[in-house]
């Protein structure tokens, strides 16, 4: 399928399932209040086990609600795959168990560009930085006569040449955590197709196979693709954001547009993996 056609119906997609869209947003409204009540009453609750007790429950609702959203959505996904018209049926059961492997296959990703930026900013010398520059502001802080006289106008005690050192190795890591991470969405996001396509996290977490699949789908059609559902859906929500600080009532909207976008991110991605499965 081409990018243009892809783009195209994968929005047009959940307004020709609207029935399955209006649950999904019951389910995104219940999950979103649940949490909001049980984070509540657990802050609460500490004076009162009773609150605690509550609130833990309610946290625990908001999880397996939250499981079912996303096993759902990669639902959508296989749905795309296989290039059916109509949204899937929600089976609250299979919904949630898929939504724990996404959960599991989500850490898994998240892990390793975690372990890249850990590595780099030892690598850079960031906690050795800092700690030089804690010293020599505990040293300006608890006995000023003794500080440095060439201190950065940043933070006063600390020298310039700590904290230029300071500033460029964090610089250096998070340019790097930022290249791995978004490096790392893209691999992920076919790695959820590959969960929907055999509904087996192993194949998910196969990430040599993940890779393999990128090619077969080309890189250049699996980047513009991604990209393009990304900023479509963040304009969108640019724009809302826009017009709810110009008009506070409209951000009410976001309780239907997100899902709504839910749904054609997760519709795109089907349809591009489609072209292999």
């Amino acid at each position: 399928m081409e990018i243009t056609d892809i783009i195209k119906e994968s929005f047009i997609f959940p307004s020709n399932n609207m029935d399955k869209l209006a649950i999904f947003i019951v389910l995104s409204f219940v999950m979103g209040l649940l949490l909001v009540g049980g984070i509540f009453l657990i802050i609460y609750g500490i004076d009162s086990y009773l609150y605690l007790i509550l609130g833990i429950i309610l946290f625990i609702l908001s999880l397996i609600v939250a499981f079912i959203t996303s096993g759902y959505q990669i639902n959508i996904i296989k749905s795309g795959i296989d290039l059916e018209d109509n949204a899937p049926d929600f089976d609250w059961k299979n919904n949630a168990i898929l939504g724990i492997k996404n959960f599991v296959l989500s850490i898994v990703y998240l892990i390793i560009p975690t372990i890249v930026t850990v590595i780099m900013a030892f690598i850079t010398n960031i906690p050795g930085n800092f700690t030089k520059a804690a010293q020599e502001y505990a040293i300006y802080y608890y006995s000023p006569y003794m500080a440095s006289n060439s201190t950065s106008a940043i933070v006063p005690g600390v020298s310039d040449a700590t904290m230029s050192a300071l500033l460029s190795s964090m610089v250096i890591t998070a340019i790097v955590a930022i290249i791995v991470f978004i490096i790392f969405l893209f691999i992920q996001t076919i790695a959820e197709a590959r969960l929907a396509n055999t509904n087996s996290l192993t194949e998910g977490i196969n990430i040599p196979e993940v890779l393999k699949d990128i090619p077969r789908i080309g890189v250049s059609k699996t980047i513009a693709v991604i990209l393009l559902l990304i900023i479509v859906s963040g304009v969108i929500q640019a724009i809302l954001g826009y017009l709810s600080g110009v008009i506070q009532p409209l951000a009410i909207l976001s309780i239907i547009v997100t899902p709504y976008l839910a749904f054609f991110l997760k519709r795109g991605v089907g349809l591009l993996y489609s072209d292999i499965a």
